[in-house]
């Protein structure tokens, strides 16, 4: 059996509709790009395709809580690179920390915590896990070591500093 990935990634353009005068991506978009990446890191790694799944099932996630920095500017037609990953689960629940880099990742531009809550679209209410994805969760968990979101941006912080420190040493 092959091993999942814990940390998924994609990479995508910055578009024109989606940016402010200063061509920057606008704030508001951010979430947007998160959100897609996460949509097709899950269909092309795990095989969950959410809209299918609600069709078929009438479950899936709405998203129920965003935290988000905005570190540096993602700018008109710059290719970022997106890293996603589950760091967090309940029987209903799950947390993903979504992280934006330029193209090659030597600088995050943003990081993002976001809550979904596992839904019955028929129903109208919060809906339980199956078994299935509860050992899907369970195999590619990668917490992290804050349970806060700004102690998880200040290790983000310290780590790319020593990273820093590392290369100029060489």
């Amino acid at each position: 059996m092959i091993a999942l990935p814990k940390v998924l990634e994609t990479k995508t353009k910055i578009r024109f509709q989606d940016c402010d005068p200063f061509n920057h991506l606008n704030n508001g978009n951010y979430t947007n790009y998160f959100m897609n990446h996460r949509e097709d890191a899950l269909i092309k790694n795990y095989d969950i395709d959410i809209y299918k799944m609600a069709k078929a099932t009438g479950k899936s996630w709405v998203s129920s809580s965003n935290q988000i920095v905005y570190l540096k500017p993602a700018l008109l037609m710059e290719t970022v690179v997106f890293e996603s990953q589950l760091i967090h689960y309940t029987d209903s629940e799950l947390k993903v920390e979504m992280r934006m880099y330029n193209e090659d990742k030597t600088h995050l531009k943003a990081i993002i915590w976001s809550g979904f809550v596992h839904f019955n679209i028929l129903k109208q209410k919060r809906e339980i896990h199956s078994e299935d994805l509860m050992t899907l969760f369970k195999t590619v968990i990668n917490p992290v070591n804050s349970k806060i979101f700004e102690e998880r941006l200040l290790e983000i912080k310290s780590q790319t500093i020593k990273s820093k420190e590392a290369l100029s040493l060489r």
